[in-house]
């Protein structure tokens, strides 16, 4: 009796761990879309939904194997270890050479989610000598669900932010491979003697090549990256959040995050000097400034030629981006030391949560460097409901500006943006430039001071000689260009709607924008 409750309780161990590793292998997956691909919802809802899908099948299918169900789960086990193990080294390498990355990623969804659905009714079937029916199908269950806890636990404490995406795998690969080497020796009596032998040498065989793999890793990821960037890859680092890659061409450096270029060093004042100058000149007498993103610290750099400042906050979701550009020698190189200077007070936070939580704190300049509103989850910080929090973190006659995507690629999103910041109750003016690396780039200027009219408040910025700070580009002869559109720029404004929380448009005009001319 103690001998069928030993074997019952190894089966329900084992059904755990892969429970654990299940989950941890679908959250992984799930994030590397949302990585390489974009638009988290959408990416977890489909990976998820694949691999739910994927394990019904794979349930079903279990009823074909109807004899050897030991040897069949540790084959079982051990192909799974390795298909989970590898499956980051994989689409990381695959997104460097070739476009069908994506594919990949949701084949692999469906495969592991094909072979977890059949470690289930496997592990019941073996489990049914040692307990009887209600038993034994409520307790195999209710361990599989238990891991699944547990590994969700583990992947949004340690997994991602600790061992990260490379490795979290290989760490999954061991788990199934652990399971299988458990259950091998101890129902090896069980187990036909002409298979031992063949069993055996695949437990070696997957261990020799989970070590390897666990050696390599690192290697063939930079490898990637760096046929991927083309220019010598000087930093990696892929966070909770996102990747951060920075590059090296000659003394130019280029910064990445998921893919997409941040600035590059050769032009970025023509980014930095537009987003942070005419806001600075036109407010009186900026004191408390709060910078959304802003995480590589070059807007910081422009703020500090302004004496008058007295205080300014950042709010950056990502620590690790905060800290490369605090730490970091081309980015404090490029930011002069600008986040070591005692003025900055840095919160890794959400920017929405952020002006939600804190009521302590009100300021005469927002400045917006936020990621460009490509999904949902983005386009929440672009929408009606934060910029009225924007408004009501802004003193009397204060000033709000966001960096607001290409008005050449993404007319609608650019435009929309706009409007939806007037519904908030800000006085708007459209700003552009021409930022060699990025293309046409764009952002919107907003005052809560009622009494001006946007013609008024145009002239004043077009009238702005930048005398008092010293620039590298901006001047009163670019302000002209800069605050100038063409012919008919906004004539679609009134069929656009206004972006909000219930109704998340934005994104939708800003993909279906001419990002294939980019």
């Amino acid at each position: 009796m103690e001998y069928l409750k030993r074997n019952s309780f190894v089966l329900k161990v084992a059904i755990f761990a892969t429970g654990f590793a299940g989950i941890v292998a679908e959250y992984t997956l799930s994030t590397l879309a949302t990585y390489f691909i974009g638009d988290s919802i959408f990416q977890w809802t489909m990976i998820v939904s694949l691999m739910l899908f994927c394990m019904g099948l794979g349930s079903r299918l279990s009823k074909l194997i109807t004899k050897n169900l030991i040897q069949n789960f540790l084959i079982l086990e051990t192909t799974l270890s390795l298909i989970v193990a590898f499956s980051s080294v994989l689409v990381y390498t695959l997104a460097s050479v070739s476009e069908y990355y994506g594919i990949v990623i949701y084949s692999l969804s469906m495969l592991i989610g094909l072979l977890i659905g059949l470690e289930i009714p496997l592990v019941v079937r073996i489990n049914k000598e040692y307990e009887d029916l209600k038993s034994n199908i409520s307790s195999i269950l209710e361990k599989d669900y238990y891991g699944s806890l547990i590994g969700g636990v583990f992947f949004a404490f340690i997994g991602l932010p600790i061992i990260g995406l490379a490795y979290t795998p290989f760490a999954l690969g061991i788990i199934n491979f652990s399971v299988a080497l458990i259950v091998f020796y101890r129902f090896k009596d069980k187990i036909n003697k002409r298979h031992v032998f063949r069993l055996k040498a695949i437990l070696t065989i997957v261990f020799g090549l989970l070590i390897v793999g666990i050696s390599y890793t690192k290697p063939i990821i930079q490898w990637g990256e760096q046929v991927k960037y083309k220019d010598k890859v000087i930093y990696s680092e892929h966070t909770k959040y996102q990747s951060i890659v920075l590059t090296e061409w000659k003394n130019e450096h280029w910064l990445y995050l998921n893919g997409n270029l941040q600035f590059c060093s050769i032009d970025e004042k023509m980014y930095h000097e537009p987003l942070v100058h005419p806001i600075m000149q036109l407010h009186p007498n900026p004191q408390r400034v709060l910078i959304l993103g802003g995480g590589d610290g070059c807007a910081v750099r422009e703020l500090l030629k302004y004496p008058g400042v007295e205080k300014i906050d950042m709010v950056d979701l990502d620590p690790k981006m905060t800290d490369l550009g605090t730490n970091h020698p081309v980015l404090i190189n490029i930011n002069k030391g600008s986040m070591k200077s005692p003025k900055l007070t840095i919160f890794n936070k959400d920017a929405y949560i952020h002006l939600e939580q804190n009521n302590s704190e009100f300021y005469d300049v927002i400045i917006a460097d936020l990621p460009d509103p490509r999904n949902i989850e983005l386009g929440r910080l672009y929408s009606h409901e934060f910029y009225s929090l924007c408004n009501r973190k802004l003193r009397p006659n204060g000033l709000i500006i966001t960096q607001a995507g290409s008005p050449y690629f993404a007319t609608k999103a650019y435009n929309c943006i706009g409007k939806t910041m007037e519904s908030a109750g800000f006085k708007t003016v459209n700003l552009h430039n021409q930022v060699l690396s990025m293309g046409e780039w764009g952002w919107v200027l907003g005052t809560k001071n009622k009494n001006i009219s946007t013609h008024q408040l145009k002239e004043k910025l077009q009238n702005i000689d930048f005398k008092n700070v010293k620039t590298n580009w901006i001047n009163n002869e670019a302000m002209q260009l800069i605050t100038s559109f063409g012919k008919d720029f906004f004539k679609s404004n009134d069929s656009l709607e206004i972006n909000k929380i219930h109704n998340p448009v934005l994104y939708k005009y800003y993909l279906n924008g001419n990002w294939d001319l980019y």
